[in-house]
């Protein structure tokens, strides 16, 4: 399954002429598109583009509709998605597009940084290509998680794995956000009750690309995070739970798995939801 939803930086190189391919930018820093960019790639801006301001949720059907018609995607183009940061957004977006149905979605190993350091051609000009009539499938919500449907499995007492994502401190409590950003976003520190904590960062390598299979499967299993149990991640918004959301799901094969995207600033601010400190028993 690797091999369907992974590229290198060099198929992309081969493919930037290529009409069936469309190549999309989505990096946490919007800004660093018009620095430099992968010839012939779109931008999508997560927090406009892949979200509504107006409710807290993702965009709909029919806004997602349109951003895939304005950025020149049809349903059966092959959608590359890179970014900064290993990747994340890129990872969110990929989420979003599994989510509505795209088929032929993938990643490209390493983003800009794999990019840049194999000295690959940048551009600073922003292509347009001629608007499509995409059509998006009803949500699949087997990818997505929802507050209630934790709080339900935790009342019940039910058998599944809660994978907490975020730094180790963040997961303790000590810290409301990542290391050297604002701490804000949340009333209370802490995680969900029980949730096992494996950060986002054990999936890449320096170069941010991808862990094999082998040292990925040891890394979770090792933790009885196991193919055989209800998956789902959480970070503080949903971008980093989305990158571990899709190694379990496309680069392990673990059939349920879904991405809580309320995440942490959702929980940590609810009333009367039940919150641990600390480590885990």
């Amino acid at each position: 399954m690797r091999e369907k939803v992974i590229v290198s930086t060099d198929f992309v190189l081969k493919h930037l002429r290529d009409s069936n391919v469309r190549v999309v930018e989505v990096s946490e820093d919007v800004l660093l598109y018009h620095d430099w960019h992968v010839p012939g790639a779109v931008q999508v801006v997560w927090e406009r583009d892949a979200q509504r301001q107006d409710v807290r949720d993702v965009v709909d059907r029919r806004g997602f509709e349109r951003l895939m018609s304005r950025l020149g995607i049809s349903n059966d183009t092959t959608v590359v998605l890179y970014g900064d940061k290993a990747n994340w957004w890129a990872c969110y977006f990929f989420w979003l597009m599994k989510y509505y149905g795209h088929r032929d979605v993938r990643i490209m190993d390493g983003g800009r940084k794999r990019w840049e350091m194999e000295g690959k051609p940048k551009s600073k000009e922003v292509p347009t290509y001629p608007p499509t009539r995409y059509v998006a499938s009803p949500p699949d919500e087997d990818v997505r998680a929802y507050a209630q449907d934790i709080l339900q499995r935790l009342l019940l007492g039910e058998d599944f794995a809660l994978v907490d994502v975020r730094s180790p401190d963040e997961y303790s409590g000590r810290l409301l956000h990542m290391p050297d950003y604002p701490q804000e976003g949340a009333q209370r520190g802490g995680h969900i009750p029980g949730a096992i904590n494996v950060p986002w960062s054990l999936n890449v390598n320096e170069d941010w690309t991808f862990k094999g299979e082998e040292e990925l499967r040891k890394l979770y299993e090792g933790r009885g995070i196991t193919p055989d149990r209800e998956i789902i991640t959480y970070c503080r918004i949903g971008e980093r739970s989305a990158l571990t959301w899709f190694v379990l799901k496309y680069l392990l094969g673990y059939p349920e798995v879904r991405n809580y995207d309320g995440s942490w600033t959702e929980w940590g601010n609810m009333v009367r939801v039940p919150i641990r400190r600390g480590e885990e028993p």
